[in-house]
């Protein structure tokens, strides 16, 4: 997939293009019923499958007190639309000055002169341009003299469900630990990613020595808890199964930040330090608690390894 960062970085010979615009956060299973729907339009068009999506949340402009935290990484969201087959995607930089840019102008600028757009893809409740004044009824007014068509998108329910997927939902079942529904709304295992770094070492002087994670900035972890999940590693192309802790560590009352650590399972003397990788999370065996003495938790550590394993080996 082709990753345009600004409008002037598409070639003047590319298109014409089907469209679907959009925050993407997340890239969950509302997103890809979009993305699928698109590639259907753009083969039977002859156009370019193109994404255009937003290096931040637009709230964060606009309203930086009411924007939430974001489910995945920049990065992480070009990831995942990438692995969807996409021809490109065009992310734009949300700063106050494409806040300022009219409807009109963001069509006739972006969509139009450098997408050469056939067919534009939106859900019912888009807004763009300043104002929020850009709606899909504009796109429809629109399209017609320039040589696009609108196709407003439907919202994904999962089966037996009555709420629509968003990202919002994501975010409310990820702060409740919730990582396995998290996973149905998403159409994966949520995660997160970062270089292994140095810690206290405690988990080693305990018996369970883990890969602590790098500060995670710009995507959202789980709720505090113990998880079964799986520790990919970047650099070996390695899969192994892990269990998660999320948090700081209230036994020992001296972790100031949370940190997600990951235990492999059945591995030793395994060096990750430096590596890149991703945690994934399948499910929570219990929340984060405060044990009265090393031996209780060395126990609990104990069976929190092998509930991991059942759980992984269930999946697998």
């Amino acid at each position: 997939m082709i990753v345009f960062r600004d409008p002037g970085e598409v070639p003047v010979d590319f298109g014409p293009s089907a469209v679907a615009i959009g925050k993407f956060d997340g890239v969950h299973a509302g997103h890809r019923a979009v993305i699928e729907r698109l590639k259907i339009q753009a083969a039977a068009s002859g156009s370019r499958a193109v994404a255009v999506t937003f290096d931040r949340n637009p709230l964060a402009v606009l309203r930086p007190d009411r924007c939430p935290e974001n489910v995945v990484t920049v990065e992480r969201k070009l990831e995942l639309l990438g692995e969807l087959e996409l021809d490109a995607t065009l992310i734009l930089t949300f700063d106050a000055e494409l806040a300022a840019r009219s409807a009109e102008d963001f069509v006739d600028d972006i969509l139009v002169a450098a997408l050469k757009v056939s067919t534009v893809l939106v859900g019912e409740d888009f807004r763009f341009g300043r104002g929020g004044a850009g709606t899909p009824a504009l796109l429809a007014e629109m399209g017609p003299s320039r040589g696009f068509s609108v196709e407003i998108v439907d919202d994904v329910y999962l089966p037996g469900s009555d709420r629509r997927v968003s990202s919002t939902w994501i975010r409310e079942l990820l702060m409740s630990g919730d990582v396995g529904a998290a996973a149905d709304v998403l159409g994966r295992h949520p995660d997160v990613r970062g270089e292994v770094v140095h810690g206290l070492k405690r988990g080693r002087e305990l018996g369970f020595p883990t890969a602590n994670l790098s500060t995670i900035t710009d995507a959202f972890v789980p709720a505090d808890g113990v998880y079964a999940g799986w520790l990919v590693d970047h650099d070996t192309g390695i899969r192994h199964q892990a269990a998660i802790s999320v948090g700081t560590n209230p036994t020992f009352d001296d972790v100031l930040v949370r940190q997600v650590e990951a235990h492999v399972i059945d591995e030793t003397g395994l060096d990750l330090y430096g590596h890149d990788v991703t945690v994934e999370f399948v499910e929570r065996l219990r929340g984060m608690v405060a044990f009265e003495g090393i031996e209780k938790l060395k126990l609990q550590m104990a069976d929190d390894v092998t509930d991991a394993r059942r759980v992984l080996g269930t999946e697998a």
